[in-house]
């Protein structure tokens, strides 16, 4: 099989996965691990992911236990990517929480994948030209072949739940906006002994009562959600406390009147530095996204709270004397470093603050 990319590269490779033609964003992570989870990230929805570190599948894919209704090993309830680039694929696999081989899993989600690709050479023409269309297919396509975009597509809508789903109990009640949320984040908030209220990302969560408001990861731009970001505008002005992650982080600053813009090739990896603004703080951090929140655009109010120490861009935001923050890391890992984890006690803490005083 063949991943061809828009500027007309080629590399042929072997199948381990599903057998068919798809397009998508072509997009690289530097992680060593934690391939399982970054397949059934939501944010990689329509993407053909390229995994950098050389041996893949070896450890094989988790079981499919639940708690609270997720499961415990995934971070939705099935493959996200549209396809997958590896350079040596490992068919035979050993953990104590296997179920079956990375090949198998990709073939009953009928997710094309392809081994023997210089992962090297293709990740560095992604960093030098930026990210690109892609298409995995059995035959060798024209050169001048169209390639479908993905740019104004809504891929939040694609992957969002489509009704209020209720997950945990305590006294504190969260609602959670699913742009595309990891499983990850429900269960970090489900752990604290909080009560999560899971709405779609167009619903009017304004309408519910509630302690805090949780924005989630997702896909794509975020210009694309209009109805999320009124939403929160109407959020803002109750002055309950919010906690934005990945797209969340986005989708906060565009409430506030901030802008956005599309990164040459994005954070994806479980190694990225950031630095917490007017301290010498640095993190470890686990990312997943192609957009980035433009600094210069933030309004009164509001500042940056975190930086990333390889390239400077923005990395969260937070109001100066109101309860609202977003990061555009993933402190709930999974996986990757748990450094960051913290933060979602301070929202907790803000959100009892709020309520309890």
């Amino acid at each position: 099989m063949y991943i061809q990319l828009e500027d007309g590269s080629e590399f042929k490779g072997h199948s381990f996965g599903y057998e068919a033609a798809v397009e998508g964003e072509v997009v690289f992570n530097t992680a060593m691990t934690g391939y399982p989870e970054n397949l059934t990230d939501p944010s990689y929805c329509n993407q053909i992911l390229v995994i950098t570190y050389p041996l893949i599948g070896n450890y094989g894919v988790p079981n499919r236990s639940k708690t609270h209704e997720i499961y415990d090993f995934l971070e939705s309830d099935h493959i996200q990517i549209a396809g997958l680039i590896v350079a040596d694929y490992s068919q035979a696999y050993s953990h104590w929480n296997a179920n079956e081989s990375l090949g198998a899993w990709l073939k009953s989600n009928k997710v094309p994948a392809l081994s023997g690709i210089d992962t090297r050479h293709l990740t560095k023409k992604l960093r030098e030209q930026g990210t690109m269309l892609g298409r995995i297919s059995p035959e060798k396509m024209a050169s001048n072949t169209a390639f479908l975009s993905n740019t104004e597509v809504n891929l939040v809508e694609k992957v969002s739940c489509k009704q209020v789903m209720e997950y945990g109990s305590g006294e504190l009640h969260i609602v959670l906006v699913d742009c595309g949320v990891k499983n990850n984040i429900i269960r970090s908030l489900v752990n604290r002994g909080v009560r999560v209220s899971r709405v779609p990302w167009n619903f009017d969560f304004n309408q519910l009562e509630y302690d805090g408001l949780f924005l989630t990861n997702g896909p794509g731009n975020p210009v694309n959600c209009t109805k999320t970001v009124q939403h929160i505008q109407l959020a803002i002005e109750k002055d309950k406390p919010i906690f934005g992650i990945c797209l969340g982080n986005q989708l906060l600053a565009l409430a506030a009147g901030a802008k956005t813009y599309k990164l040459k090739y994005g954070h994806r990896g479980h190694n990225q530095p950031v630095q917490k603004t007017g301290t010498q703080q640095c993190y470890i951090t686990a990312q997943n996204h192609g957009y980035a929140v433009d600094d210069a655009s933030l309004p009164s109010g509001w500042t940056r709270y975190f930086t990333n120490l390889n390239d400077q861009t923005n990395e969260g935001i937070c109001h100066k004397d109101k309860p609202f923050f977003s990061v555009q890391f993933h402190p709930e890992a999974a996986g990757g470093p748990m450094d960051t984890t913290f933060l979602f006690d301070e929202f907790l803490t803000l959100v009892k603050k709020t309520k309890f005083g």
